[in-house]
């Protein structure tokens, strides 16, 4: 698998985030997120204005580990050679894909589990609401922020409403 995006596109993803120090224990991680993650209890939109469940970065240090493995090729002398100077940059790949696949489910799960229970809908309409609309985290939340809201009851229990159901009574 090569770069999926182009090297502008990497290197302006990678600028958002803030540069690390060697760490033995995570040698192959090079950046972390700029703004630290808030407390779940936080309410859900100011988590996703802080960027705690977007797209996870691990992705883009993959991708420019691609390009500097795709740099080395120049530089060795044939195939063998290549191989043996891109040895540390095949293990930092295997381990930055291992941590965007286990922090995108993780990130995902924590998306629908905040929305669910943000909106207090059935993750039925929360499929169906991803699967008819396109844009942001934040334009989706506005967009499930317009079309539902929460009503309390006397008994202090929370329900939501869909605004279409209310003005079929009304």
């Amino acid at each position: 698998m090569g770069t999926l995006h182009s090297k502008e596109k990497i290197l302006k993803e990678l600028s958002k985030l803030k540069p690390i120090k060697y760490n033995q224990f995570r040698w192959w991680r090079r950046w972390e997120n700029k703004n630290p993650l808030l407390p779940k209890t936080k309410p859900l939109i100011d988590r996703i204005l802080n960027g705690d469940l977007d797209f996870s970065h691990y992705f883009w240090q993959a991708q420019y580990v691609h390009i500097e493995m795709e740099e080395k090729k120049s530089i060795a002398r044939d195939n063998l050679h290549w191989l043996e100077i891109i040895t540390m940059d095949r293990a930092r790949l295997k381990r930055l894909t291992d941590d965007f696949e286990r922090d995108e489910k993780e990130r995902l799960a924590e998306l629908q589990r905040s929305f669910l229970q943000s909106f207090h809908m059935s993750k039925e309409d929360y499929r169906t609401y991803l699967e008819e609309f396109e844009g942001t985290i934040e334009e989706l939340y506005h967009y499930i922020n317009g079309k539902c809201f929460s009503k309390t009851s006397k008994r202090g229990r929370s329900k939501t409403i869909k605004k279409d159901f209310l003005d079929k009574i009304f």
